[in-house]
């Protein structure tokens, strides 16, 4: 450790405590660098810590701004998505449910986010990784048990799991039969119609066997 000059930077021997050339009082060097090494630390991390803060501030507002800007669902909407639950946990769809169930925020109509973007009629959306659902007068209004409303529920799931519409759409029609969704019983309704026509066009790899109903490979 030697003392150097904060004034002319002569390196003087160690005991001196003035200068020898002009005269100035003198700090260790090392003691001077741990200083500055110190403060540049900190101001670093005050940094850090505050672009944290900005950026899970900015997060939460966004957040908060979906949720708010779109309306609650009542207590008789609520009511069929419970139940509509409940099957998929009876189905043995833990993950699914675990989501749905606690994860999950779930609103009457589009938030300003959704709004602003066109899309066609659906029964839900969801906004990933947000895992807000807005659920659909047509949810309530088609689908002719709480059955069907799982069935719709899980191909939502699969969106707030971040799977785009290919993934969600094979998932819910390679395990229909797991939910007891089957032709033989929902065939006729419009939302298995629907569903297998938009699946058909967003899986077209699991309707490829000519020979079968549809083409549909998975019967």
């Amino acid at each position: 450790m030697n003392n150097k000059c904060p004034n002319c930077r002569l390196v003087n021997y160690p005991y001196i405590q003035t200068c020898i050339r002009c005269n100035s009082a003198l700090i260790e060097t090392s003691s001077v660098v741990a200083v500055n090494k110190s403060k540049t630390g900190s101001r670093v991390l005050r940094r850090v810590l505050f672009c944290v803060c900005i950026c899970v501030l900015s997060v939460l507002g966004f957040y908060i701004s979906l949720v708010a800007s779109a309306k609650s669902l009542d207590q008789n909407e609520k009511s069929k998505i419970r139940s509509a639950i409940a099957v998929l946990r009876e189905r043995g769809f833990a993950n699914e449910v675990m989501l749905l169930d606690h994860f999950t925020v779930y609103r009457g109509n589009d938030n300003w986010l959704n709004a602003s973007v066109a899309k066609e009629n659906a029964y839900a959306a969801t906004n990933f990784p947000f895992e807000i659902m807005t659920v659909y007068p047509d949810f309530f209004a088609y689908p002719i048990d709480d059955t069907e409303r799982a069935a719709i529920l899980l191909h939502e799931a699969q969106h707030l799991k971040g799977k785009d519409e290919h993934g969600a759409y094979e998932f819910v029609w390679r395990n229909r039969a797991k939910l007891g969704w089957t032709k033989e019983k929902y065939g006729r309704s419009p939302v298995w119609q629907n569903v297998r026509n938009q699946t058909r066009d967003n899986a077209p790899n699991l309707f490829s066997c000519e020979a079968r109903e549809f083409g549909d490979c998975t019967e």
